[in-house]
């Protein structure tokens, strides 16, 4: 068990927060957009101007899932008064939304370009055990309800098999004059996802929604992870 589990658990708590879900992503080698927590509005700024602007600003709280809902995200913040005014912002919209709420600080996180929208997630079913999930990412997963599955542990053979099998193919292969997607990148982010949920048992659930894939790499922009309640 990591220490970020071990931490969650004593806690009580089953979703891990946005900073603890993506440090176990860098552990696992899964790409995802540079990122600092921030406890003040100064060390906001000072975090910005490291990672460099466009930033995305986001409450992390442990009683906020759902930052759209309480207002608890800014996208776009350019310069360092924007940072300023969008920390005050996300605080605010989110104690007036949820006035018991924890707030544990602010991600303060590169704002990465869009690119091809995949999801790679897992589960623990009950017969069949830890299972990994592949789509096209965003709204399609839910319109098109368009994906493959595969029971825990996959081999890249597996994964690419995952990929080839889904509709949306085709949008990943290059369409209407835009690139191929790097599907060598989601072949490997799927790969270390099935890694995680297979040896961290405490995991019931990991959801990497949106993926931007793009013709070199691929990125994992929002991750969630949910702890096995029993």
């Amino acid at each position: 068990m990591t220490s970020v589990i071990a931490r969650a658990r004593m806690e009580g708590r089953y979703v891990l927060m946005e900073p603890e879900a993506k440090g176990l992503c860098i552990e696992y080698g899964i790409p995802i957009p540079r990122f600092e927590l921030a406890r003040n509005v100064e060390e906001a700024v000072e975090h910005a101007e490291r990672i460099g602007y466009p930033v995305v600003l986001k409450v992390v709280s442990p009683q906020v899932v759902h930052k759209t809902d309480v207002g608890g995200i800014f996208l776009n913040v350019s310069n360092r008064e924007e940072v300023r005014e969008a920390y005050k912002k996300v605080v605010e919209n989110t104690l007036n939304r949820i006035p018991s709420a924890e707030i544990v600080g602010v991600l303060v996180e590169e704002q990465v370009k869009e690119g091809v929208e995949v999801i790679v997630g897992a589960f623990r079913d009950r017969q069949f055990g830890p299972t990994v999930m592949f789509g096209l990412g965003g709204v399609f997963v839910e319109v098109l309800d368009d994906v493959s599955f595969r029971v825990a542990p996959v081999s890249e053979a597996d994964a690419e098999e995952m990929i080839r099998e889904i509709r949306g193919y085709r949008i990943l292969r290059g369409y209407r004059g835009r690139p191929p997607a790097d599907l060598e990148a989601v072949k490997e982010i799927i790969f270390k996802v099935s890694r995680m949920v297979t040896e961290l048992r405490e995991i019931g659930e990991v959801d990497l929604n949106p993926i931007y894939v793009y013709e070199e790499g691929a990125v994992a922009v929002d991750v969630k992870i949910i702890l096995e309640k029993s």
